[in-house]
């Protein structure tokens, strides 16, 4: 991989000509667009046409269909995606002509500098749902945000927007340290457990990268963090910055009091140094998403943002795309759809599930990774006995090849009553003659799952 010398700060004013390698990508098209808007000559490349294509097409920004070194023509710098190695030609391409490649975090890192305000927002579970929920506030607020999320806020249509405001709040990820090159005014951390472990050697890996993202917040900064959650409060031990905390079962700065729930949504007052700052009216369920909902309070909070905005954002948040999104009925039987791929997710997702007005609970997952499920192999095996009815996909793969040897078989194996499916026609099939009046059916991982759901509701 390219270590370039010059930092990519430098390649940050008008006139330079930047190249993206997958410009279509879920976070490489918004960065065009916000170059573009900072005054940078850009162009792309993409495997395949696509709505983001058409879209960037049409503010002029020029996209080649397929890579090439060709395809560099006189730029100044090219950016690529994670998924794009250095044997891609038009990395070898840049590589032999000594354009300098940079990854897109760094490219991200360095936008976010121009910004008075970064709101950076990390963890293991809730990142898209605290990021969305902090996009409503601060638009609420009449704050003009530059956002970009890992999904779709039906809000924005999309998964980011391009403002004009001093504020960027951005879902910030760990994954082979992509956040280490972020520049975080605010940082929080909602939560931290083993993940990625295809990448991180063990837990502790994975806090020394949290800290290490805490760190890089400046003394006029704040570091916000679940006082609840062990491993967060373990990582932040000693840290030199203070912290600003919320939780609902230890002391905290922030805090959720008179919990009340209304047909299952909860409704509390956000107290923070023992004074009321919002009342809230979550749209979306369970305990988790209370805590969601006060790190995005506590972010607005440290920012200045004033209570009324938190109040009304927090109120019109309807959740994120693939966050136990409805996808329609069948035959009686409501079908949702989520994103959860760990087990903490899985237990959050099915744990809230539960307190809500159905007669069963039909969850068809499909495990992400063959690393993830080996590693949590008994811990997804402990959720995934929670449902009324199990049905198991095979294990979507991803980035990776099954080294492994594993299989949702196993897993099904290990639960009473599980239906294992090799396909997702098959899936789709079980479920349909499994469904039920007053079922609640999930259609749950970070996969293609979500097709089989969706190919339900057209049957129904």
């Amino acid at each position: 991989m390219m270590h370039p010398k010059k930092d990519i700060h430098d390649f940050m004013h008008p006139g330079v000509r930047v190249h993206l390698s997958g410009i279509g990508g879920v976070s490489m098209c918004p960065l065009a667009e916000v170059l573009r808007g900072m005054g940078l000559s850009v162009q792309g490349s993409d495997m395949n046409e696509s709505p983001s294509v058409a879209h960037l097409r049409s503010l002029g920004i020029h996209v080649d269909i397929g890579h090439n070194a060709e395809n560099l023509r006189q730029c100044d710098l090219v950016i690529r995606t994670a998924a794009i190695h250095d044997d891609n030609p038009e990395i070898a391409g840049a590589i032999t002509r000594g354009i300098p490649v940079y990854e897109r975090a760094q490219a991200w890192g360095a936008i976010m500098r121009q910004y008075q305000n970064a709101l950076c927002i990390s963890g293991t579970h809730g990142k898209t749902t605290t990021t969305s929920m902090a996009t409503h506030i601060f638009m609420a607020a009449q704050a003009d945000p530059t956002v970009m999320i890992g999904g779709t806020l039906p809000m924005l249509h999309s998964g980011y927007r391009v403002g004009q405001g001093e504020t960027i709040i951005l879902e910030s990820c760990e994954y082979c340290n992509s956040f280490l090159s972020f520049f975080p005014t605010v940082a929080v951390i909602l939560n931290i457990e083993a993940d990625h472990l295809d990448f991180f050697k063990d837990l502790a890996d994975v806090e020394h990268s949290f800290r290490a993202f805490a760190d890089l917040v400046p003394d006029t900064g704040y570091v916000v963090a679940n006082a609840d959650d062990p491993n967060t409060m373990d990582a932040l031990h000693g840290l030199r910055h203070p912290l600003f905390t919320f939780g609902l079962e230890q002391p905290a700065d922030c805090r959720a009091v008179d919990i009340s729930y209304h047909d299952g949504y909860p409704s509390f007052s956000v107290v923070i140094h023992d004074q009321v700052y919002a009342h809230v009216d979550l749209q979306v369920a369970g305990k988790h998403n209370i805590l969601n909902a006060l790190a995005a309070a506590a972010g607005a909070y440290v920012l200045g943002i004033k209570g009324e905005a938190v109040s009304r954002g927090l109120g019109e948040f309807l959740g994120a795309g693939r966050r136990f999104e409805h996808k329609g009925t069948f035959h009686g039987a409501e079908v949702y759809d989520d994103y959860a791929h760990h087990p903490g997710e899985l237990h959050a997702l099915l744990t809230t599930a539960k307190t809500l007005p159905y007669q069963r609970i039909i969850c068809a997952f499909q495990p992400h990774t063959y690393t993830r499920t080996k590693a949590l192999f008994h811990e997804f095996v402990e959720e995934l006995r929670l449902p009324d009815v199990t049905i198991l996909a095979e294990i979507f793969a991803a980035r990776e090849q099954n080294e492994l040897g594993i299989s949702s078989q196993d897993l099904a194996n290990e639960i009473p009553g599980a239906v294992y499916c090799s396909s997702l026609q098959a899936v789709t099939d079980k479920l349909a003659e499994l469904a039920q009046p007053g079922d609640l059916i999930l259609t749950v991982g970070a996969g293609d799952i979500y097709r089989a759901g969706e190919e339900l509701v057209r049957r129904g």
